[in-house]
């Protein structure tokens, strides 16, 4: 199994990998909720790859809390950076990732 491979033994789909490499450049890996064009992003593709363990819920929205605000996880680093091309996996210790989260 490659690195891409989480709990469920399956790579990201392109959706998925868009998705995730949103969060590479947030502070504490936050993955948006809306697109680059403002269009929310798809309710299955969060829940997708929450449940495959690239990303994990971080905070209740009270505003929307049918919203599932989230941000990645040590796996979805990893995939996310190597779908963008980044190889190093200087950034993907959990601790480091909690700390700069």
């Amino acid at each position: 199994m490659g690195r891409f491979d989480a709990q469920n033994g399956r790579r990201p789909r392109k959706g998925e990998l868009l998705y995730l490499c949103m969060g590479l450049n947030q502070p504490g890996y936050k993955l948006p909720l809306f697109n680059d064009s403002g269009q929310r992003i798809h309710s299955a593709i969060i829940q997708s790859c929450v449940d495959c363990g690239w990303a994990e819920p971080w905070f209740a929205n009270p505003l929307a809390p049918d919203w599932l605000v989230c941000r990645l996880t040590v796996a979805g680093v990893q995939a996310a950076r190597l779908a963008d091309g980044v190889n190093d996996d200087a950034d993907t210790d959990p601790l480091t990732l909690r700390a700069n989260g």
